[in-house]
């Protein structure tokens, strides 16, 4: 991903070697003079977590101290993103953690996407540019699925998803559907109902993230049962923990479309043809181009009628 946003901003990727002592500690090493330079770190903090993390920590601290000029870490997936709160009595609040080390090690501005909820930016004491994945995986379904706008609903797996589901939603012209999900314990749920018209109709499941697979899967089956014709998945993290790309692939889902904020090994790719993966490389590019020419980003974040004919307003008027 850094190779293909590094070809479409016409610049070399910089040189930077990461290894391991023999203890295991992280050892890093800049291969050319970052003083003064813009620098834009790109790494997810995706499995394994810790050490993608620490590795990003410490490669902040040596470009601080190598006194580059600006340094933007670019954390296409922001890991830890789910301990935002504290669910129960004595739970840590992880993301707010992880914000801060990421602002103590020398980041100045941070640059992410599709967080698991937007109020993580405000943990954050640097600015925070927070890209939205929707738009792109709009333009796949637009272009390779949706024959009838009128026959197609956006599904959001629970009410917290609404708002994400409602703009993906808006890039189609097309009416949505929230499911209601109890959670009994972690990584495991039950879909209850689906509040939404979604007999003999395409159904295209939106979420941030999969990580087991369970939510979307409960709620293809759940939809399936209710008449939908065809039920798809659509997101921005392919987290894929445990045996979650084997238990997509055997679901009645008939396609999971996912964004490359994390990689996805070939092996993976090829045990599950269900799988569709869309680079954001371009998306990146244009914002890192924007941030260094100190423009506005907001442009990114509009909706576009992928139809190009006003049908949004038009259907409002009738």
């Amino acid at each position: 991903m850094a190779r293909d946003i590094a070809r479409r901003l016409g610049v070399p990727l910089g040189a930077l070697s990461v290894g391991r002592f023999s203890d295991g500690e992280v050892s890093i090493g800049i291969g050319e003079v970052v003083r003064g330079a813009d620098v834009y770190i790109i790494q997810s903090t995706c499995m394994p977590v810790n050490e993608n993390l620490v590795e990003l920590l410490i490669i902040l601290d040596a470009m601080k101290r190598a006194s580059a000029g600006r340094i933007t870490a670019v954390m296409p997936y922001f890991g830890y993103a789910r301990q935002d709160r504290k669910a129960k009595a004595r739970d840590p609040i992880s993301a707010k953690l992880v914000a801060n080390l990421v602002t103590a090690s020398g980041a100045d501005r941070a640059l992410t996407m599709d967080l698991h909820t937007p109020q993580i930016q405000g943990f954050f004491d640097i600015p925070v540019d927070h890209l939205l994945g929707a738009g792109s995986l709009a333009e796949y379904f637009a272009k390779n699925k949706i024959k009838d706008r009128d026959m197609t609903v956006a599904v959001s797996p629970d009410a917290g998803s609404a708002n994400r589901t409602r703009y993906f939603a808006e890039h189609l012209d097309i009416s949505i559907a929230i499911g209601d999900k109890r959670r009994s314990r972690q990584n495991d749920c039950e879909i209850m109902s689906i509040i939404g018209d979604v007999e003999g109709k395409l159904c295209i499941i939106f979420d941030d993230v999969i990580d087991t697979g369970g939510t979307i899967i409960k709620t293809a089956e759940l939809l399936s049962e209710l008449g939908a014709s065809e039920v798809c998945a659509a997101c921005t993290h392919g987290v894929f923990s445990g045996a979650a790309i084997q238990n997509l692939q055997n679901s009645c889902l008939s396609e999971v479309v996912l964004l490359n904020t994390i990689p996805l090994p070939p092996e993976k790719k090829a045990a599950a043809p269900k799988l569709v993966q869309l680079s954001i490389s371009g998306l990146f590019a244009q914002a890192i181009e924007r941030i260094y020419e100190d423009k506005s980003l907001s442009t990114l974040f509009e909706v576009r009628n992928l139809y190009g004919g006003g049908f949004a307003r038009e259907r409002k008027n009738n």
